[in-house]
């Protein structure tokens, strides 16, 4: 793995990041970016094994852990989903990449359509792991809404560890802004889509969903029938790497 690095955004935000630089041109074919999940950072298995990939292909890589997350500064309850759209967006200036391929796990889905659609010309592909666009909607009880909306933290079991998850009303108010699923997303790349139908977070329809509301006619789901929310089995790693491959 690459050693971590660190872009200063103009608040001093630092942002952790791995890269690696592809061995052809950078013009010649996309670098790929991986969004992690929702309080998850650059180290997750899905994020190495895309940058290893990267790297023995000669493909050039970004990873990042966005503010409040893994190895970069702030806090956790300051993140919003346009807070992290503009560091990933910085990251990919700073780099001056000119193609783009964008993979988002979770909530890293969301984030992925949303840095998609300010990329423009520059976005060549996208590949969503169980992704999550508009969970501030349906992922919550309307009991859940009512407390976020009148200011408050909630916290909900957390299946990965021993603290609960919070979500913050910051955080929450922030992504209702950002909803896609309501209306025609103006993609026009190719795009695939893999979800588990185990997946007891994120419900695998959600990813049909998706693929009908994006504009492009190159969208394919791949559904795992025994694939969990999480997707990190080495079958799981080995349909995203293909996936990977395929899109060039």
């Amino acid at each position: 793995m690459s050693t971590i690095r660190f872009h200063e955004m103009e608040d001093g935000r630092r942002i952790a990041f791995r890269f690696a630089l592809g061995v052809e041109d950078l013009d010649a074919r996309p670098a790929l970016v991986f969004l992690p999940g929702y309080m998850s950072d650059m180290d997750g298995g899905k994020a190495t094994a895309a940058m290893q990939w990267a790297q023995q292909n000669g493909r050039s890589c970004l990873l990042l852990d966005y503010s409040g997350c893994g190895s970069s500064s702030g806090e956790f309850s300051d993140g919003s989903l346009s807070r992290w759209c503009e560091e990933v967006l910085a990251l990919i200036d700073a780099l001056e990449f000119n193609k783009v391929t964008l993979i988002g796990s979770s909530m890293g889905g969301w984030l992925m359509l949303l840095v998609g659609l300010a990329l423009g010309d520059r976005l060549s592909g996208m590949i969503g792991i169980a992704a999550a666009p508009d969970f501030s909607d349906w992922g919550f009880t309307n009991e859940q809404k009512a407390a976020l909306s009148g200011g408050e933290t909630i916290f909900e079991d957390n299946p990965y560890g021993p603290e609960p998850t919070p979500t913050y009303a910051l955080f929450w108010k922030d992504a209702e802004t950002h909803r896609l699923l309501e209306s025609e997303i103006a993609l026009d790349c190719p795009i695939r889509l893999i979800h588990g139908q185990r997946d007891e977070d994120v419900p695998w329809e959600t990813s049909m969903k998706l693929a009908k509301a994006i504009r492009s006619d190159d969208v394919q789901l791949s559904l795992v029938k025994d694939g969990d929310h999480r997707l990190s089995r080495d079958g799981d790693i080995a349909l995203l790497l293909r996936t990977i491959a395929s899109l060039g």
